[in-house]
Order: structure tokens, then sequence, then C-alpha cells
């Protein structure tokens, strides 16, 4: 692993239900954090509060009709659902619900096929929900869900982001054993790939990617007992890890999503002091070399090639 000091983090307005173990996502550059519940389990949030990054402010939204923690968030042509989690007697749950940003509107889904605390990411209008040792497809256009190949190495409380086809499943937990484990799985041909280990064992994290970079963020580190601040980021073309700027805030069950080339690392719960957090914070991530966070414009690359055939 390289070591390399990069970006930048930013404190930006306290989200209005401080909570941990909720789930976030992105619709039309707007984040959506839904869901979750209190340190002392007391308490579970069916809660929805939108977040704009270009002025820094929440809007209460329509309540998720089932209140849970440990749920997963996937968009798929605009509509957001919210897989599976736990409810306040931490009874897992296969429920499925699906958010209609435009109307504010929620609908029910057909259940998931096990009950679990799962991943999930989107693949060509697919959603994968990752968890335990189970894979299960989920096709929005059929409201039907397909057993896919078993993830080889069981484990809860992972992060799993999609690069270029292919979901990357990292960290997580079974009992108390803290796993540093990546495997990466194909849609395509429906299986698995051992790839590097990352370089701190952890659960209770969040991964989002900007630029082809999976960014691993805060967590729980079981063989120290500890909630951590470290962001470690992977490059799945080279397979390699490289430590970047710690967060500022220490926590685990935070929830992080990307938008316009930045993170967003949003609610979570501290130890010490052990309460549930409020707490957004922004990372601007630099361009490693050879690299930009900007979109590629098609209509500028097309002139510079003419030009370029021109001149030869």
């Amino acid at each position: 692993m390289s070591l390399a000091e990069d970006g930048t983090w930013v404190r930006k307005a306290d989200m209005p239900t401080a909570r941990e173990y909720l789930s976030t996502c992105v619709v039309d550059g707007i984040i959506y954090a839904i869901g979750g519940y209190t340190g002392n389990h007391s308490r579970v949030f069916s809660a929805v509060e939108a977040y704009n990054p270009a002025t820094d402010s929440w809007t209460k939204k329509a309540d998720m009709p089932t209140a849970r923690g440990g749920l997963s968030a996937s968009v798929v042509n605009g509509i957001i659902y919210a897989i599976g989690g736990w409810d306040v007697g931490e009874r897992l749950l296969t429920t499925v619900e699906a958010y209609d940003p435009a109307t504010d509107t929620w609908t029910k889904k057909a259940d998931m096929p096990y009950p679990g605390s799962v991943s999930s990411s989107m693949v060509n209008g697919i959603i994968y929900a990752i968890g335990g040792s189970h894979t299960h497809a989920y096709d929005p256009a059929t409201d039907a869900w397909t057993r896919k190949a078993d993830m080889p190495t069981p484990r809860y409380n992972l992060s799993t982001s999609e690069v270029n086809g292919i979901i990357y499943a990292i960290g997580g937990s079974i009992g108390f054993t803290g796993f540093s484990t990546v495997e990466a799985y194909d849609p395509a041909t429906d299986t698995w790939t051992r790839k590097a280990d990352m370089p701190t064992g952890r659960d209770s994290f969040s991964t989002s990617v900007v630029n082809g970079m999976i960014y691993a963020i805060a967590g729980f580190e079981l063989s120290r007992l500890s909630a951590l601040s470290s962001v470690e980021a992977y490059d799945p073309a080279m397979d390699t890890w490289t430590r970047k700027a710690n967060a500022p805030t220490s926590r685990e069950g935070v929830s992080t999503c990307a938008a316009n080339g930045r993170i967003y690392a949003i609610g979570g719960y501290s130890r010490p002091p052990y309460r549930e957090l409020p707490v957004v914070e922004e990372y601007t991530v630099l361009p490693a070399p050879g690299r930009s966070t900007k979109p590629v414009d098609a209509k500028k690359v097309a002139t510079l090639w003419g030009r370029i055939k021109v001149a030869n």
C-alpha cells in the first residue's frame, strides 16, 4: 500500500435527525438519507431527509413505510430501492420499498428472498444485494429476485461499490472477526474473484466511487474495538490500495455517497462518547496523475481529434 495524503475535508450542515446505520444515495444531485437507528437500539427511524450540496441545506421528505436500520439503498432510473435491514428488536427484514423523489411517494415491492442487512450495488439496471454468503439480483422492471453465485467469504456489515460493471465487496465481519477481504463479482459471468486486501480490516463503514477509485471511509475496527477515521482508496485497474487523508470524525455505522466529484460522509456513531451523530463532512478528491474528476466533454474530444487529424 502506498501512502499519500491528498484531498480535503470540510464540515457541512448537520443532518436534522442524528442516526447511525442509515443508507444514502443520490438522485439528480440530491442526497437522500434514509432510515437508521440510535446507538442504544431504542429507536429505529423511518425518516427520509434530502441534502442539497449546492445550498448546503436539508429538506424533510415522506417517511419510509417501514422503520429500519442496516438497510441498503440503490437507484435505478431515478427510483430509490430501500432493501432489507432490521427493526427495533433487531429482527432481520426482507422488506423492499421504492421511493420516487419526483412525487415524494413510497411503493411496496417484492420481498428479498432472505432476511438480512445487505450492501447493494446496481449494474445495467439490476440491483445486486450482497450479505452473509448470499448474492441476490433484483430486477425492478419485473419486480423479481434471482439467486446468484454465493460470495466466497461470508460476512456482514461489508460495503459494496461498482466500477466498470464489476461489484467489489469489501471488508465486513462475522461475530468478533473483522475482515479486510476484497472480492469482485462479475454479473456478466456470475463469478467471484479474490482481490488485494484492504489495509485496515473494518466493518460498519462505507464506500463510494469517484473517477473509478473506491474510497473506504471510517467504520469499526474489531481488533481494537475502536471507531475509525481512516480513509483508504482502492484502484481496481491496478488492484492496489492508497492511504488518504483521515476524516475529521471517527465513526461507525456511517453512510457515504458521491455527488459532483465529492464524497459526503453522513451520520454514524461515535465511541467514546457513545452517541449517534448528525455530522456531515465533505471530501474533495484530488485527481490521481493522469486522471480527472471532471466529466469528459465528448464534443471537445471529437473536435480536438479532428484538429490532430488535419494537422497530420
